[in-house]
């Protein structure tokens, strides 16, 4: 189930809330090694999870989750401006149209659709709050193209390569594209030309 929740509405969900951060702290700390604080629950959180975000999540039948990513406005607290600024030359975002994603997370359990189904809740979420476009740190492999654009691309969307450094991550900016609009938080320029009710949810109309 594709679930659209503040962090004040994600304590109202224990279970979810409880192995969302868990399997933060699997991907992010132990699978990747990146220097993230892990709490005695085994719990990984950090000062922006403490902002009052938007997660979109994907909630398994049992409950618990199977992957989630974060959003926070720019013209607030963000990673890419206090944390990763130096990757673009110093620049700073921050727009009303624009929102940054972070903390992409996958539960091992998790079916391989998943972050497909993630990427069409992120673009529910931009027809809800009117986004054009979203901000974020990706890591990347050798050459490769970071796995977490791929299927943005796929889906319609146009990626911008604003900046890099130490050869491992970079700031992307997706914008929506011509294909079928299955793009994530900036579909609504297409889909407000289309059927945005096909796309429309009880949890982001009531945010």
């Amino acid at each position: 189930m594709l679930r659209f929740l503040t962090r004040e509405a994600l304590d109202r969900y224990p279970s979810l809330r409880d192995t969302m951060f868990r399997d933060r702290a699997v991907q992010f700390h132990d699978r990747l090694r990146w220097a993230v604080d892990v709490d005695r629950c085994g719990h990984e959180r950090d000062d922006y999870d403490g902002l009052n975000p938007i997660y979109v999540l994907w909630q398994m039948p049992d409950g618990t989750h199977g992957g989630s990513m974060r959003f926070l406005p720019t013209e607030g607290r963000t990673m890419v401006n206090e944390h990763f600024s130096a990757l673009s030359g110093a620049r700073r975002f921050r727009h009303p149209k624009l929102w940054e994603c972070t903390r992409f997370c996958l539960s091992d359990r998790a079916a391989p659709n998943v972050s497909a189904v993630l990427m069409l809740g992120g673009a529910q979420l931009g027809v809800g709050l009117g986004l054009a476009r979203a901000v974020g740190v990706f890591r990347v492999r050798g050459c490769a193209e970071p796995s977490g654009l791929r299927p943005r691309r796929a889906r319609g969307a146009r990626q911008r390569r604003l900046g890099a450094g130490h050869g491992r991550t970079f700031h992307g900016a997706s914008s929506a594209g011509k294909a079928k609009g299955l793009a994530w938080v900036s579909l609504s320029l297409h889909l407000r030309a289309g059927r945005p009710d096909a796309f429309r949810s009880p949890e982001l109309a009531a945010m």
